[in-house]
């Protein structure tokens, strides 16, 4: 049986340590003003060419627990914030909200993955509200947009909009609802996610909230958003009436850096294990759609956390694990609707911060390959700049038999349950040999199988009945766990949004969402 380790953006607001678009330096701004306003105005995403300036002391970090860890990353990354409003946000964000006091705690595997491999660990990412990853950034998210001012974004009130391929929805719900000053609005490709996820986000609370499906998949609900803050004449309307837009998904920079903490967690819980010594290298593998999970961990390096690689686990939607070996983004392709949901992806948005650090910052040449993404579906980098992304991560990919052999392979090694992404970065384990020097592998857990609770008991060869939350008791019975309340407890909740729109509609349904919640405010 596994055993857990380890108890214990406005121009005149520029500070030095800026942001600015992956597109262009023409503007910059604050990590507030980031972090208030999402997404760039010409359409890039935030970064910061101080990354990686400065080095947190691995020798320290078995020292350290996961608060004081992510005061020290967040305050490296989110530097106009004070120390004491990185504290109070790492206190409200994680103190109480998780299931266990490491956060994203590590469970040892009995048989690693793969032939010769060096010893595994399973990183949970799961332990929050919602029951995957997503809750480590989206708990505190709404801590840090709150200690934003409407100086710092123009308008009185900010309107999240977020699309979500089923897992940031929730979270998103859950960390924004009634939160002051707020509302937030999602959407969610109708019929491609599962029964649990769309429950979370259909039986959601909050007076300031919105959840509606759109016609069609992720990738044209995520575009569409894009669209909306794009769109000149909606937000002049909205700011006229006190409302600014932002996101929640892993565009937004105050998204991404929440997540870059629980690397280094890990790579702390593995030195109070006697696992590594400090300097010692580790290899993630993380299953990926969107690429914030796995961009996190390049984060991690470039701040001092030693990576032997960071491997992309993709789904039968392929695409990142094609451009990873051939240095061609084809979005031209199939798109396959998996019992990994939240991986059915074929526009990775946070590709694009990759391709601006790789490329030592070439601004012209991310905005000129993301116009033929837009143009063209495709683009392909130049073989220099392959070889660079090529040294830093690797890649595989499970079909969905094989995502559910992993499934059953875990099991029966580890007498260790998994969920259907996590099976990804299973397999790919499975079938890639560790780089030479890795000292240990950590797979990122990033949901409760209870989220899939039927595809998990299909896969383990159980009888599953048609209810996801039959199936939920046949799993628990089987394994000797037990489904996280806020799941199991779904069943009873009443449904409070049904609206389903076309994509060309969402931009409306925004705007009448924010006018209702302004009069209800």
């Amino acid at each position: 049986m596994v055993s857990p380790i380890g108890t214990k953006a406005s121009e005149e607001q520029c500070y030095m340590g800026t942001y600015h678009s992956t597109r262009g330096r023409t503007l910059s701004c604050s990590s507030k003003v980031a972090i208030r306003t999402g997404i760039a105005p010409d359409g890039g995403l935030f970064v910061s060419d101080e990354l990686g300036t400065q080095q947190l002391d691995i020798s320290s970090l078995a020292d350290k627990s996961y608060f004081e860890i992510a005061q020290d990353v967040l305050g490296m990354l989110l530097n106009d914030y004070t120390a004491e409003e990185i504290s109070a946000c790492v206190d409200e964000a994680y103190r109480g909200t998780f299931a266990s006091e490491e956060v994203t705690p590590l469970v040892k595997l009995d048989a690693a993955p793969g032939a010769d491999a060096p010893q595994t660990y399973v990183m949970e990412l799961f332990g929050g509200p919602t029951s995957a990853f997503k809750d480590v950034a989206l708990q505190m998210l709404p801590r840090l947009m709150a200690r934003t001012s409407a100086k710092d974004g123009g308008a009185e009130r900010i309107m999240i909009v977020t699309a979500t391929s089923g897992d940031t929805g929730k979270a998103a719900l859950a960390g924004f609802a009634d939160a002051p000053g707020t509302g937030i609005t999602v959407f969610y490709p109708e019929g491609k996610v599962s029964r649990v996820q769309n429950l979370q986000m259909s039986t959601q609370e909050g007076d300031n909230v919105a959840v509606c499906g759109i016609r069609g998949n992720f990738d044209d609900a995520q575009s569409a958003v894009k669209r909306i803050f794009a769109d000149k004449e909606l937000a002049e309307r909205l700011k006229a009436a006190g409302t600014v837009l932002s996101s929640a998904n892993s565009i937004n920079v105050g998204r991404l850096v929440p997540q870059v903490v629980y690397y280094f967690a890990a790579y702390a819980q593995l030195l109070r294990a006697g696992a590594i010594e400090a300097g010692d290298a580790v290899e993630f593998c993380v299953p990926t759609g969107n690429f914030g999970d796995i961009l996190a961990g390049y984060y991690a390096k470039r701040m001092g956390l030693p990576v032997a690689k960071l491997v992309v686990a993709s789904d039968k939607n392929n695409v990142l694990a094609d451009f990873l070996t051939t240095g061609v983004y084809d979005r031209n392709r199939p798109f396959f609707t998996t019992i990994s949901p939240s991986m059915d992806i074929l526009i990775s948005s946070n590709l694009e911060r990759m391709l601006y650090f790789l490329s030592d910052g070439d601004c012209e040449l991310v905005a000129g390959l993301m116009e033929q993404l837009a143009q063209t579906g495709r683009y392909e980098v130049p073989a220099d700049l392959l070889a660079k992304i090529q040294s830093v991560f690797g890649c595989g990919w499970a079909s969905e038999d094989e995502v559910r052999a992993a499934i059953k392979s875990c099991w029966d090694a580890n007498g260790y349950v998994i969920d259907p992404h996590t099976a990804c970065g299973y397999h790919v384990m499975e079938q890639t040999a560790a780089v030479e020097g890795t000292a240990c592998r950590v797979l990122l857990s990033t949901a409760s199988p209870y989220k899939f609770p039927k595809s998990v008991a299909e896969a383990l060869g159980l009888f599953c009945p048609p209810d996801d939350f039959a199936c939920m008791e046949v799993l628990a019975k089987h394994t000797g766990t037990t489904a996280p309340a806020q799941l199991a407890g779904l069943k009873t909740k009443p449904v409070r949004f049904e609206d389903v729109v076309d994509v060309a509609d969402m931009g409306s349904y925004v705007e009448q969402t924010a006018s209702r919640i302004a009069k209800e405010a």
